[in-house]
């Protein structure tokens, strides 16, 4: 059973819940190591003294926050658990919002909130279905890890969902980047044919058509790379639509889509550069019999031909 990284109570007027939080996603990202070209001779970051060049154990670090004339005040994690006790193991709700006035920009990371333990389950239902009726996200903050969080507790399917978010100070205004052109509006053919394309290549939002194939490449090229074989580039990017072809590439583009939707839209993933244990969870999904006695390659054509 995995761990809780946070535990504290959930708070909404005088209803208290104890709750752990679970990580909500999975990092398959390839991770390197790193070696000394031409050597199998790992690269290790070490913590060394600055003055002396001698390495400091991790216990014997300390924060220290620079002054702006060059000295240090340190300050002990004891130090910091203490001006916050209670909030550092409570995140009260202080406010429930429409999610749809929430601008996606302020998200970062998704959490599982689930009962400390069964005891508690009756009051964590009542919150999960209350605020799945409303279609209300509950506002909150609190401290996990030395941070402040200000984050929205949404209904999910299955239980209650926490999103970290950034506080407004935390992002930035458009207007000061001065990247975007000037406002202006989109000449009429060209709005109609952008918005057609548009239509024509809208359909229903459903996560599993979607999956990392640059991962699934990386994995292919070590692969390929073990046993000596040569490394196929991939096609270079498209040029950049000139403003004179843009009414055609418009046109082709619609015509492209509209003849798509009689063929069936989800592409063939590409399975060669996923592990076993992945071909595994995909065949579960996708009911394939058999799957626990098949080899890899064995469920590599198994999951093809299902889906």
């Amino acid at each position: 059973m995995p761990r809780a990284i946070w535990s504290g109570t959930v708070t909404f007027g005088l209803v208290s819940i104890p709750v752990g939080l679970y990580s909500a996603t999975i990092d398959h990202t390839v991770h390197f190591h790193q070696l000394q070209r031409g050597t199998a001779d790992r690269i290790r970051n070490r913590q060394v003294n600055e003055r002396t060049g001698e390495e400091v154990e991790r216990a014997d670090i300390v924060k220290g926050y620079e002054l702006d004339d060059g000295q240090y005040v340190v300050v002990e994690p004891e130090e910091l658990a203490q001006i916050a006790p209670g909030r550092s193991r409570t995140l009260e709700i202080s406010l429930f919002v429409s999610l749809d006035e929430i601008d996606p920009v302020y998200f970062d990371r998704t959490y599982w909130i689930a009962p400390a333990s069964s005891h508690y389950d009756r009051v964590y239902r009542l919150l999960w279905q209350a605020m799945s009726e409303t279609e209300r996200a509950g506002i909150a903050t609190f401290v996990m890890h030395g941070k402040e969080y200000l984050t929205a507790v949404r209904a999910g399917e299955s239980g209650l969902l926490l999103e970290t978010m950034f506080f407004a100070d935390e992002v930035r205004d458009p207007r000061d980047l001065k990247v975007f052109p000037r406002k202006g509006k989109a000449r009429g053919k060209e709005l109609d044919m952008a918005t057609g394309l548009i239509e024509s290549m809208s359909g229903p939002w459903n996560p599993r058509d979607f999956r990392d194939t640059y991962t699934a490449k990386v994995r292919k090229l070590v692969r390929a790379k073990k046993k000596g074989k040569a490394v196929v580039a991939e096609a270079e990017p498209p040029e950049p639509t000139g403003v004179v072809d843009l009414m055609d590439a418009l046109r082709r583009s619609v015509e492209n889509a509209r003849g798509g939707k009689g063929r069936k839209a989800k592409r063939r993933p590409d399975l060669s550069g996923l592990r076993k244990a992945e071909l595994v969870a995909m065949a579960r999904e996708l009911n394939v019999k058999g799957r626990s006695k098949l080899s890899r390659d064995e469920l590599e054509k198994a999951v093809r031909r299902a889906s």
